[in-house]
């Protein structure tokens, strides 16, 4: 369930949930840190064959989503990791009273794993923010719903329809469009565009759709451009 998509990076893929209608795999990211603790990104649904597998990476010490939306199994990893610090991104904490967070994801990365991740916030959407991250050992851009890349072939009907007009199919995928539109200050979302194109990533990690293991920054800088 959990595999090494690079030096101390691993991913699992979840349950496909629904979106609107529209069926979404999830998947999540694990880091193992210079100190040898476990960083989780936006966790999926928690089974004891997972957590087995994540405590054998390390002590899990945080658990993040890195848009308000991924939080569907958050309380599933704290309840199971009590000691974990939890960390919000803008607008979860408002939204998701019954959970509580230790901090607020920021531009910069919290010092418990500075040394190993650097991030950026996509601002200027008055919908929803995201954060982005970049593991410096495995040279890999992480990135939630910013991005999507879905197969051709999964795209079928008159859903496949809409996701392609959306520019969410193929090679180098997209925003979904009405995201693009909340973005009505493009200038704080190009400043984070430029940040994660300076990372220079070899690899692109996302939540919806392959991933790639080479050449992610034009991936990205396409995926991008409407910014």
């Amino acid at each position: 369930m959990l595999e090494a998509f690079g030096p101390s990076l691993y991913v699992a893929d979840g349950p496909t949930v629904s979106f609107f209608g529209f069926p979404y795999p999830t998947r999540m990211a694990v880091v193992r840190l210079s100190d040898g603790s476990a960083w989780v990104w936006s966790p999926i649904a928690l089974t004891e064959e997972l957590a087995s597998a994540v405590e054998a990476i390390g002590p899990v010490r945080y658990i993040l989503s890195p848009n308000k939306i991924h939080h569907l199994f958050l309380s599933q990893w704290v309840k199971n990791w009590p000691d974990a610090r939890l960390y919000a991104p803008p607008g979860l904490a408002n939204r998701k009273s019954d959970l509580h967070f230790d901090a607020e994801l920021e531009d910069e990365p919290a010092p418990e794993w500075a040394e190993d991740i650097d991030q950026v916030i996509f601002r200027g959407s008055f919908m929803m923010e995201e954060v982005a991250f970049y593991h410096r050992v495995s040279r890999t851009a992480i990135i939630c719903d910013l991005i999507q890349r879905h197969l051709e072939p999964k795209m079928l009907g008159w859903k496949g329809a809409l996701m392609r007009l959306d520019g969410l199919v193929g090679e180098h995928g997209s925003t979904p469009r009405e995201w693009r539109a909340t973005f009505l200050r493009r200038g704080p979302a190009r400043a984070a565009r430029d940040k994660v194109l300076g990372w220079k990533a070899d690899r692109l990690l996302i939540a919806h759709g392959e991933c790639a293991q080479a050449k992610a920054g034009p991936i990205i800088a396409s995926a991008l451009s409407w910014i």
